[in-house]
């Protein structure tokens, strides 16, 4: 599978236009179309904002195993405000969800 297939595998898993894809990855519309249209790999910079977007590392996005694991929107949103916890509070978090 080439970049742009997997580009179009992923946003198609997500169910996102290409407008939906630009807004999420911070790219102009004109940008992704270009990518589409000429049919070439975008620059390590451009894949990597489309990554972020999509939730995974630029190591996933190379796998060649299927089962890589992307994060859904919920997990990122999660370990975003996780980051934001101190020491303490993070761990009260996990022993909170371990005894669940």
């Amino acid at each position: 599978m080439n970049v742009i297939e997997r580009i179009e595998d992923l946003r198609n898993r997500r169910g996102w236009t290409k407008y939906k894809l630009a807004e999420e990855a911070m790219l102009t519309y004109s940008t992704l179309s270009a990518i589409y249209s000429r049919a070439t790999p975008p620059k390590i910079e451009i894949l990597e904002m489309i990554c972020n977007a999509f939730g995974i590392t630029l190591a996933q996005f190379f796998a060649q195993n299927e089962e890589a694991q992307t994060v859904t929107e919920d997990e990122g949103e999660l370990l975003e405000l996780y980051r934001t916890l101190s020491l303490e509070k993070r761990l009260a978090l996990l022993t909170l969800l371990k005894n669940n």
